[in-house]
């Protein structure tokens, strides 16, 4: 299966995610996995403390993640995966690299296999820091000989938002082809407030479906904007899903869409191609 998405977050802020994914099965009951993301910021205006509009140069950041992973399935009830990730963000003089694990399983169970329950940790590693150049400034001499000396600033390590998700689905077949699933989902976050959420999912003949959610944060109270969440809670989305060869009826090609809502700009939009061989 490869996995190609394009999110543009917060329509109208100029930040783009770009995201390729693989997953090749090894075995009757492995599958190895491939993933790449990478963020784009635009122009950003270089400003300075003599010129606080703008010099008229700018800087483009860079933020980039490999991943490497492995699944397994046990009797066909249980899977657990894990992945390593390998992480990367600066600037042209500045730069922070480090590495981070996954992991996740997940229980199936039900007369149709229509009951699931998973559990997944993510950005679980060590702390990053920041070095280059560009942490070191150029500032008069003590001995007040008329010269400068070039010193190296010192900074702080800082922690990958680790997140803990834990979530439950259960199928509703309606005839051969038509399903709908109903699902709920508790995210803990490390540097923000938890959420809940539900969700449903309806496949028509397997081949359109529609999905509609909502997200609420807890410990949510201020009705202030500048206090309450970005998004709303509110997403929605749609799949496409087209067969390449009628021998074989697992090999598909998929368009997805989804979109969040969001207070400020014109919320996230997302877009992807999935090719199932």
């Amino acid at each position: 299966e490869l996995n190609i998405a394009h999110t543009r977050y917060l329509e109208g802020a100029d930040i783009n995610f770009n995201a390729v994914g693989l997953a090749q099965k090894v075995g009757k009951s492995g599958a190895f996995g491939l993933s790449l993301m990478s963020l784009d910021f635009g122009d950003i205006n270089v400003t300075t403390d003599a010129q606080p509009a703008g010099t008229g140069a700018t800087f483009r950041p860079s933020y980039f993640n490999i991943g490497m992973g492995y699944s397994h399935m046990f009797a066909n009830k249980v899977s657990v995966g894990i992945l390593a990730r390998g992480v990367s963000e600066g600037l042209s003089n500045v730069s922070a690299f480090g590495f981070a694990l996954d992991a996740g399983v997940q229980y199936v169970t039900g007369p149709k296999d229509n009951f699931k329950m998973g559990i997944s940790l993510r950005n679980v590693g060590g702390p990053l820091r920041f070095n280059g150049e560009g942490l070191s400034l150029e500032v008069p001499n003590p001995n007040n000989n008329g010269t400068t000396i070039r010193i190296l600033q010192r900074v702080s390590r800082f922690e990958l938002p680790s997140v803990l998700n834990i979530g439950l689905s259960y199928d509703f077949f309606l005839g051969e082809r038509n399903r709908l699933t109903a699902l709920g989902n508790f995210t803990s976050n490390s540097f923000s407030r938890d959420n809940l959420g539900a969700g449903l999912e309806l496949s028509i003949r397997d081949m359109f479906v529609v999905r509609g959610a909502y997200r609420y944060e807890i410990g949510t109270t201020s009705t202030t904007a500048e206090n309450t969440p970005l998004y709303t809670g509110i997403a929605a989305g749609a799949s496409l899903v087209l067969p390449i060869n009628r021998d074989k009826p697992d090999h598909t090609v998929a368009l997805d869409y989804g979109y969040r809502v969001t207070k400020l700009y014109k919320g996230s939009h997302n877009i992807g191609v999935r090719i199932n061989l």
